[in-house]
């Protein structure tokens, strides 16, 4: 649907009076709800700080940080390999066009004065345990030096803070070193003056309605008076991780990795023997050493599942539902098999084994973590099928937005007022985070950045 009747985008909605537009079609009226809805997000009246925010996506470091007091007052999303600029045009039809950069990384050379914060979900598919071992290169990758880009801007404008969030993998990346990206990055935030905290978290540990894992990063700028408590303090009670996803105990003793020599001969030298990776789930980076530790998360007392967030079946549309002609190709896709396959170098067949998921996924329970190929009507094996009463479906991008703890609709629009076709709607929330996990750390900051 295009709103060119009316001549608007959304953008606009907010200087036009509704009485001044003549609603020519049902759906025109429910565009122009829509867009009445969108501008409903407003920024902190009194904010905290000011946040930076990088690879955007569709907004969703904003909406947490916002309900956590800091106001955003610069971003950027540009995705390389798409020319329409999907992520960014739904990102401004909410947030508007102020501060916000649409180009490539590489070329933002500056942000605005005055950033206490910069964040980022920087891009996973070189870490994505989605991608073979012999294609996952890790910071070698294309898009795995984009953290380079993101180190330039921490180093030109030493904000207090920087929050970032990436796959779990990141931790043992890439296989032929494992741990050596991660031994990267916690190096050169180091020697840019931080302390780095890092934390595996599965959001639905945490009460929200999917287990999402993803590693958070935090780093803090060390001043002349920051007082550093004891490395298992620090994760177990003191530090910013540590208040905002409260640990319930330690399962190993702290371990320590030693980064002292300078940041190439790390990339060069770190874990040669192909070992597994030194880094636990937990940990903090300061003076060159790295202290990490296995901990278990102090579980919700009353978890969302997935039944929480579904829809009525009369809200459902019929493309939604599996008919029982296509339940044997999803049964199958969902079961346990073993394929033969033929390495295309050698010639060599060889059987590849997949174990049974779950079919229908329970409603009773948190699901699982959406992934970007969610969208579309075809069969799959990691695409989302529940049973309500009408029969099997596929999940909505409503119930997918839900999931992330995005307001409903959200991404149902971009700033020109075309609708986002559902499969790329999906995308989207395979991309991005937890909203309510970003306001629990935000909060932390906050208080922190209140304390200066």
């Amino acid at each position: 649907m295009k709103l060119a009747d009316a001549q608007l985008t959304l953008n606009d909605v907010g200087l036009i009076e509704p009485a001044q537009i003549h609603l020519r079609t049902p759906e025109l009226k429910y565009a122009l709800d829509f867009m009445k809805s969108a501008k409903k997000f407003r920024e902190p009246t009194h904010p905290v700080g000011n946040v930076a925010e990088l690879f955007a996506g569709v907004g969703g470091f904003r909406l947490g940080l916002a309900k956590a007091g800091w106001k955003t007052t610069f971003s950027n999303q540009w995705e390389p390999s798409t020319k329409t600029q999907h992520a960014s045009n739904v990102y401004t039809a909410h947030f508007g066009e102020d501060g916000h950069s649409n180009e490539d990384i590489a070329k933002v050379r500056a942000l605005p004065r005055n950033i206490d914060l910069l964040v980022g979900g920087f891009p996973c598919q070189d870490y994505s345990v989605a991608k073979t071992l012999n294609t996952a290169k890790g910071l070698e990758g294309k898009k795995g030096v984009l953290w380079w880009e993101i180190l330039r801007l921490v180093e030109r404008h030493k904000p207090r803070f920087v929050f970032l969030e990436n796959v779990d993998r990141l931790l043992k990346s890439p296989s032929t070193q494992r741990g050596r990206d991660f031994a990267v990055m916690l190096k050169t935030l180091g020697d840019a003056g931080y302390v780095v905290e890092w934390r595996v978290v599965n959001a639905a540990e945490y009460g929200f309605p999917q287990r999402r894992v993803r590693v958070f990063i935090v780093a803090t700028k060390v001043g002349k008076r920051h007082k550093l408590n004891e490395p298992q303090k620090v994760i177990k009670r003191s530090g910013v991780l540590a208040r905002a996803l409260p640990i319930r105990q330690l399962l190993t003793k702290v371990e320590t990795v030693d980064l002292r020599d300078n940041a190439a001969d790390i990339s060069k030298k770190f874990n040669r023997a192909k070992g597994s990776t030194p880094f636990f789930n937990s940990g903090v980076f300061y003076d060159g050493v790295a202290y990490t530790a296995k901990t278990a998360a102090k579980l919700a007392a009353n978890p969302t599942v997935l039944g929480d967030v579904t829809l009525p079946d009369s809200e459902v549309p019929e493309s939604f539902r599996i008919h029982e002609k296509q339940l044997r190709e999803w049964k199958y896709l969902k079961g346990a098999k073993t394929i033969a396959r033929v390495h295309k170098a050698s010639g060599f067949t060889y059987n590849y084994a997949e174990g049974s998921m779950a079919f229908p996924d329970s409603l009773t329970n948190p699901s699982r973590t959406i992934l970007t190929g969610e969208g579309g009507s075809s069969p799959s094996r990691f695409k989302h099928i529940i049973k309500t009463r009408r029969g099997y479906r596929r999940l909505t991008p409503i119930e997918l937005e839900r999931l992330n703890g995005f307001p409903d609709d959200w991404t149902l629009f971009d700033c020109n007022g075309d609708e986002i076709p559902d499969s790329r709607r999906a995308f989207f929330m395979g991309n991005a985070l937890v909203v309510g996990l970003i306001e629990k750390v935000g909060k932390v900051l906050a208080n922190d950045m209140k304390s200066k």
